[in-house]
């Protein structure tokens, strides 16, 4: 009976998403692509990790990137390598999120959960394009599970690999840098005080310092990225004017007098000429942070209107826009809503029925999640990878409904 219902999972992960992978087979390589894709052929064809030959970037986070290099290498870039690694990838999602469900609600409960979380209409098309979230998605669920092994074992071994997935989780999205912090604090919270929140938050800063090292004897400085230009953009006089239009932070305009070239500048023209510009990340990440921050200092409530209006993006269950937004159609202007206005139904009903120890992490999680859209911005992309604690939640609820259902009076 388990190894049916992981068939029937499996089946639902890589069916529809086949289909689109087919469908969309000629724009996989050319539309939606995430900055990683350039890091990955560059490495491959040059051994530099980076936008051009011979010059080191931080400029993104590594996780995306390092996962095309082997597909690129072994493969070539081709539509149906990374199509089909991304389905392999969005089907171990929806397996793990069937052993959380497995393990805190029932095999049933599992089922429906994973089925209900690969199904996302959103993401069954942004999932085979070239985009980061589709790791985010695989290392935050095992985290989880991770996380729930090691609470309910006390165990240190557990909490390290939480700790090791945690810090890989940063790698891939620096928005999750409190991550670590937060699943630490929930074991603090549900076994009190032990070694096992200090080996996790320790293995989560062991993980990420290779990176940060070599971007120190590479880039020249300490960083888990450079591009602190995404913090200005969403953190300006013109975001709110241009989000509230329906537009993207990519749209925001540069200060005048800025540096010049920054590195996606500098990519551009080293395409169309050929020369090499040297660009120095760190002097250009600091540029934009301070302007970042003095905007914020500067202009509260600005900023609250921002923080206001990020929060309203991350949670709308209309498919908001982003540099990389993928689908169309009916799939986003209709399933899309339906389906999420639903589960976002149930999981509030789940937070009520489902175990409290459970709902817990859940809504800490979601909230991180939040906050960290307060900061920088809010957008279907960034809340997707944590949307399986939803349809958890949603498969509580179901399975209390069918529960109650079984024992009315008759």
């Amino acid at each position: 009976m388990k190894r049916a219902h992981l068939w029937l999972i499996a089946f639902a992960a890589i069916a529809p998403r086949l289909a689109v992978l087919v469908h969309e087979r000629g724009r996989i390589l050319t539309a939606f692509t995430d900055k990683s894709d350039d890091f990955a052929q560059t490495f491959v064809h040059h051994g530099t990790f980076g936008f051009i030959p011979g010059e080191p970037s931080a400029y993104t986070q590594p996780l995306y990137g390092f996962f095309l290099v082997p597909i690129y290498w072994i493969f070539g870039r081709t539509w149906w390598a990374v199509g089909g690694a991304q389905v392999a990838v969005a089907t171990a999602t929806a397996i793990l999120v069937y052993a959380i469900g497995a393990r805190v609600l029932s095999r049933r409960a599992g089922t429906i959960a994973a089925i209900l979380a690969t199904l996302n209409p959103y993401l069954v098309w942004h999932d085979v394009h070239l985009n980061r979230e589709v790791l985010d998605q695989l290392v935050g669920v095992a985290l989880i599970l991770c996380t729930l092994i090691a609470a309910d074992r006390r165990s240190v071994r557990w909490a390290t690999a939480a700790g090791i997935l945690g810090g890989v989780a940063v790698l891939g999205n620096v928005r999750l840098i409190g991550i670590p912090l937060v699943v630490a604090a929930y074991l603090v919270i549900r076994n009190g005080w032990s070694w096992a929140p200090v080996a996790l938050v320790a293995a989560a800063a062991l993980a990420v310092t290779p990176w940060v090292v070599r971007n120190k004897v590479e880039v020249g400085c300490f960083a888990l990225t450079t591009d602190g230009r995404a913090l200005w953009k969403a953190n300006n006089a013109q975001t709110y004017g241009l989000l509230a239009q329906g537009k993207w932070i990519d749209d925001v305009k540069d200060p005048p007098h800025h540096p010049f070239p920054n590195p996606e500048e500098a990519r551009d023209l080293y395409r169309q000429t050929g020369k090499k510009y040297h660009v120095d990340e760190c002097a250009n990440q600091g540029y934009y942070e301070h302007k970042a921050w003095k905007f914020v200092r500067g202009h509260p409530g600005e900023k609250a209107k921002l923080a206001a209006q990020a929060v309203r993006m991350e949670w709308d269950p209309r498919t908001t826009a982003s540099a990389t937004d993928s689908g169309h159609g009916a799939i986003r202007s209709l399933a899309q809503p339906l389906y999420t206005s639903v589960l976002y139904a149930l999981g509030l009903i789940g937070i009520v029925v489902t175990a409290r120890w459970f709902a817990g992490l859940a809504l800490a999680v979601l909230a991180y999640q939040t906050l960290a859209a307060m900061v920088f911005v809010g957008a279907t992309r960034y809340r997707i990878a944590t949307d399986f604690l939803i349809a958890l939640l949603a498969a509580g609820a179901i399975e209390w409904v069918l529960a109650r259902w079984r024992r009315r009076p008759r």
